[in-house]
């Protein structure tokens, strides 16, 4: 009398529960062709302002159709205009400086809610975590006001300060480090190590990845901002880069030079994404689902 044995994962046919993972996980057509719509609708916008960036002034162009030849006189046109490279030096340390000070924060706001015991420490997590729901319009005349009084308008604190409390970041942060073992930080504590060399030798360099990720959203909210730096910026010399070209789209400037700004303002932002784009899909998994 001989005995079948079957192997774990194995049907009684033979077909391997891979096979039938692989067959399930397989895309379909229909989700195939939805993508590339989409992917194809956000990228003709892109195309169409590098085509006319790189357009001869009062060339016919798309949606008419190419242009029959192509120049770079616009982006050294927009390159050499007055006040340009400053609006992006404006820019980018608005950006850069601010990335550094909201992840900082966001790393030490969501280590002490992750890892720290204290007393009010939920209502004081929730309670920051539901500034989310006040819209940005409802506070920014009472900050304002704040600002003027302490002598900020026309300056990089004032510009920058009021932008550092960034609940969505400490949201990340804190569910990226609830999922860090206690076992690490007590034997850390055990060998004597204290609060602030836990923090920068452990909880930095294990949450790399969400530091990454929370890098590219602030830079992108930060360069792309424009409300805030609308108000703050009353001077040219202190505008940032949408303020600017909003300005020049006011003034008697072609559209291929107006479009030859705007391409080279979206550059830095691609990239930062570029750059460090593998980070995403990981770290939000990671940091988003867990309750």
């Amino acid at each position: 009398m001989t005995a079948t044995l079957t192997r774990p994962g194995t049907e009684t046919n033979g077909t391997p529960a891979a096979a039938r993972r692989r067959r399930r996980n397989r895309i379909r057509p229909g989700t195939i062709l939805v993508a590339s719509l989409l992917a194809f609708g956000t990228i003709v916008p892109f195309l169409a302002v590098f085509i006319l960036a790189l357009s001869p002034e009062g060339a016919r162009t798309i949606p008419f159709q190419l242009p029959d030849e192509w120049t770079l006189d616009n982006l050294i046109a927009v390159l050499t205009a007055r006040n340009f490279l400053r609006w992006t030096l404006n820019t980018t340390i608005y950006s850069i400086v601010s990335v550094v000070l909201v992840l900082i924060t966001a790393a030490m706001a969501g280590y002490a809610f992750a890892k720290k015991r204290f007393p009010g420490r939920e209502i004081m997590f929730w309670s920051f975590l539901a500034t989310l729901m006040v819209p940005t319009q409802a506070t920014i005349i009472p900050l304002f006001v704040l600002v003027a009084r302490l002598e900020g308008i026309d300056t990089f604190w004032g510009l920058i300060v009021p932008t550092l409390a960034n609940s969505q970041a400490v949201f990340l942060m804190r569910q990226f480090i609830m999922g860090l073992p206690d076992e690490l930080f007590e034997a850390a504590k055990i060998d004597g190590a204290r609060e602030w060399s836990i923090f920068w030798r452990i909880v930095l360099p294990l949450t790399t990845p969400i530091l990454a990720t929370l890098g590219i959203f602030v830079f992108l909210w930060h360069w792309n901002d424009f409300l805030w730096p609308l108000i703050i910026a009353q001077t040219d010399e202190m505008r940032t880069l949408t303020v600017g070209l909003a300005s020049l789209n006011q003034e008697a400037v072609s559209q291929a030079r107006l479009m030859a700004a705007a391409a080279i303002t979206v550059i830095p932002c691609l990239v930062v994404f570029a750059v460090l784009q593998r980070y995403i899909v990981n770290s939000v998994a990671a940091s988003g689902i867990k309750g």
